[in-house]
């Protein structure tokens, strides 16, 4: 039976009393100086040294001592803590003030998902963010200058991101879509393809997967040259390079000619690193390539077909990231919009299966339309 779908009419309804909308009115005009408040309470341990006191908490003078740190320095990052409600006092602290985790406080600590998040905007989004009316203005990701200014976008610059920065990159893009590869393999080998050409398959994770649920299976990867370069590795430290091949090149690029007539082309978080008409342009493409039993796959996490509102919210900030840091023109996109920009290069929409892994994912199934475009 499908899972619910967080619903949209939280989207058309204001309840919020006057007083809570203020408040979170603050959150948000202090949210730069909260979010370096909690990464310091990372990364000076703090958070993990309250954690391991337990239910009978700490003073702020022993986390001080614990930490290596000075009190004023402890007070201030846990006081302001309190007010986010990451911490809370103890409740039989026996009239002296001792701080425990709050269950905020442990999704920070201990929540997969909040942690590749929070690396990643720390090590990759932050500073950029600062640019974002910019990027809007102009239609061009302006961050992406802290990282330099030979880039377009930041693909061309993955593989030469600072090792913190690539890393948390990395985990994030993995995180996501990695989550629903259990659930998508059955889907895509239920017809047994023998070629599958995978579009932006970046690190070779979904084409190494494909290879050890089929044995028969060739996979052809196309990405930009520093990502099949990667590709390639992990492919021949798998034993895999007899099976997995690349393709070099632009997407967007009139000079690249994708393999004809596969069993099935894959694209997995891809098409939301572009903009709408770009994404008509890429399945033009691909519609040229295709043959008539050609599968064409597509998996991706659509806002409004999330289970809770946290994922909804998650993915609607994660556009900001294209738009000041990516490229200034893509973003996660709604159900409705992605399948239209589909459906105008050719195809139709055969079969949608949503609620895919933890991260709720997509995976949307296309083939030709009978009268093409």
């Amino acid at each position: 039976m499908d899972k619910a779908y967080f619903s949209s009419e939280a989207y058309s309804e204001d309840r919020i009393r006057a007083v809570d909308a203020k408040f979170e009115a603050q959150k948000i005009a202090f949210s730069p100086l909260t979010f370096q408040a909690v990464r310091a309470l990372l990364e000076l341990g703090i958070l993990r040294i309250i954690e391991e006191a337990g239910a009978s908490g700490l003073s702020t003078a022993d986390i001080a001592g614990k930490a290596g740190i000075q009190e004023y320095g402890a007070r201030v990052l846990c006081e302001v803590a309190l007010g986010m409600g990451v911490l809370r006092y103890a409740p039989d602290g026996e009239g002296e003030e001792r701080l425990v985790l709050g269950k905020t406080g442990w999704m920070l600590l201990e929540d997969e998902l909040t942690r590749v998040n929070f690396n990643f905007v720390n090590d990759i989004c932050y500073k950029g963010a600062f640019d974002l009316c910019e990027s809007v203005r102009k239609g061009k990701p302006e961050g992406l200058k802290n990282f330099g200014d030979q880039w377009t976008t930041i693909y061309e610059a993955l593989s030469t991101l600072p090792d913190r920065a690539r890393k948390s990159w990395f985990e994030f893009d993995h995180f996501y879509s990695d989550i629903a590869f259990p659930e998508a393999l059955p889907v895509v080998f239920a017809r047994h393809p023998r070629h599958i050409v995978d579009i932006g398959g970046n690190t070779a994770k979904w084409a190494i997967a494909c290879c050890r649920y089929d044995k028969d299976v060739r996979i052809t990867i196309v990405d930009l040259p520093g990502q099949t370069r990667v590709a390639e590795e992990r492919a021949a430290a798998e034993g895999l390079s007899d099976r997995i091949g690349t393709l070099s090149g632009n997407i967007l690029s009139g000079d690249t000619k994708l393999p004809q007539s596969p069993g099935a082309v894959w694209m997995s978080q891809f098409l939301d690193c572009f903009s709408l008409p770009q994404v008509t342009k890429i399945l033009s493409k691909v519609r040229e390539s295709a043959g008539p039993e050609t599968d064409v796959y597509v998996l991706e996490p659509l806002w409004d077909k999330q289970r809770f509102a946290a994922s909804a919210y998650a993915l609607q900030a994660t556009s900001l990231y294209f738009t000041c840091m990516a490229n200034g023109n893509s973003k996660m996109y709604r159900y409705g919009e992605l399948v239209a920009a589909v459906e105008a290069a050719g195809f139709q929409l055969k079969t949608a299966h949503h609620n895919l892994g933890s991260n709720s994912y997509s995976l949307l199934v296309f083939h030709k339309s009978p009268r093409g475009v």
